[in-house]
């Protein structure tokens, strides 16, 4: 049995865990997951009711619950008196980033315990991470982590703390070679070869395939899907889509998702007069989605670096659009330029430059043979390299052998 730690579940933006849940599952693994947080964005996809594991769902606050917390410390500390004290001390060196962890661990070794768990993994190398470094003590069970992007890049992380779960841990997976390699270089000597595995985010090849589109679109559809938030680069998208505009390219944009950003985007659009062609068209349905992707002419991904540092590690939705057989417009960007090959299966702008965007976009628009031979490479590029079954297991084998001799066991796929 494996306790997942995650900070929500299930959440809208984060569809590759539950895929990844549902594959790990699938290959015979048990889990029991652990939400630090209560979902709010309701049952968005239908394959949540596929998921067989248990969820435990934790206190979110400790003012809210303060008597929960304490008696939950008061357990820990008259049961394993000694893994208290080395989690609190440990606590103490990093405090007061740790602190948050330290506190919500009692609580998730005690689920880890009562379900048996032999060990806990962690998505994101922030509160869900730290926690399961603390419980692990406390539950006397290893622990490991996948880390993405946000975690890793955002000013305000600890990177002393990123640190310390780099080397508490008995594998740390990440997402992209580009992440691979900044982890490493932030551990430093002394780490044991192999702490570090990359295993890119898989996509399941059988439900986003090409399709023919039931009626032809009037008009090329851009497609564009994320969270409206800075590091997405959407608002270069609406300025693109005025350059296309006013040079008469004929297109439709939709940009579908929630976030911060939502008014920020709709003043661009009304200011420009683009509403005859760029729609914000909200959250859509994991369904609705695998059925608008192969309509797509082109899939927009402007990802940049925001103010904060925070930025995009390798996007789900390049990685669905490829297997969907449609080309990608993109940024070179953290681990993008390992999955999209400028040229081949799209291409890969510098961030931030909203007129090589729109010049990316007008040839793709313009050109349905260059297109076609691009989103067949895609898929190509999607098999060889995204094949979530494969990347699942290499997962469970790398979970599986974390307790064993690291030398020489770094294997990636």
């Amino acid at each position: 049995m494996i306790g997942y730690v995650l900070k929500m579940y299930p959440r809208f933006s984060e569809t590759f865990i539950l895929a990844e849940i549902l594959e790990l599952e699938r290959l015979g693994e048990k889990l029991q997951l652990i939400s630090l947080k209560k979902p709010d964005d309701g049952r968005f996809h239908e394959d949540l009711a596929r998921v067989r594991a248990g969820v435990s769902y934790l206190p979110e606050r400790v003012p809210g619950h303060p008597l929960v917390f304490l008696r939950a410390h008061w357990r820990a500390v008259s049961r394993q008196f000694k893994a208290y004290m080395d989690a609190l001390l440990l606590a103490l060196r990093f405090a007061p980033c740790s602190w948050k962890g330290f506190l919500r661990a009692p609580l998730v070794a005690e689920v880890a315990r009562e379900s048996g768990c032999a060990r806990l993994h962690a998505h994101f190398a922030s509160v869900p991470a730290t926690t399961a470094m603390f419980a692990a003590r406390l539950a006397g069970v290893p622990f490991t982590f996948t880390a993405h992007a946000k975690d890793i890049y955002q000013r305000s992380n600890s990177r002393r703390l990123l640190r310390a779960l780099m080397f508490q841990a008995e594998r740390v997976v990440t997402v992209s070679e580009f992440n691979r390699r900044y982890l490493t270089d932030l551990a430093g000597p002394g780490l044991p070869a192999g702490r570090i595995v990359r295993i890119y985010n898989g996509v399941d090849l059988d439900r986003f395939r090409p399709a023919a589109p039931a009626e032809a679109p009037r008009l090329p559809l851009l497609l564009a899907i994320g969270r409206l938030e800075e590091k997405k680069g959407f608002a270069d998208l609406v300025e693109a889509c005025g350059i296309l505009r006013d040079r008469g390219v004929p297109f439709l944009c939709e940009i579908v998702g929630k976030g911060s950003l939502h008014d920020d985007l709709a003043g661009r659009i009304a200011a420009n007069d683009l509403g005859d062609h760029v729609t914000l068209a909200g959250p859509l349905p994991r369904g609705e989605l695998m059925r608008r992707l192969p309509e797509a002419a082109v899939v927009a991904v402007p990802c940049l670096v925001g103010q904060d540092g925070n930025r995009d590690g390798l996007p789900t939705v390049i990685l669905e659009a490829m297997a969907s057989g449609v080309p990608v417009v993109t940024t070179r960007v953290t681990g993008i330029p390992e999955a999209v090959e400028d040229g081949g299966t799209g291409r890969v702008l510098e961030p931030g430059r909203p007129d090589a965007l729109a010049a990316a976009l007008a040839e793709l628009l313009a050109n349905p043979d260059l297109r076609r031979s691009m989103g067949a490479a895609g898929r190509r590029r999607a098999r060889e390299l995204f094949d979530q079954r494969r990347n699942v297991a290499t997962l469970a084998r790398t979970l599986a052998d974390a307790g064993r001799s690291e030398e020489g066991s770094g294997a990636r796929t």
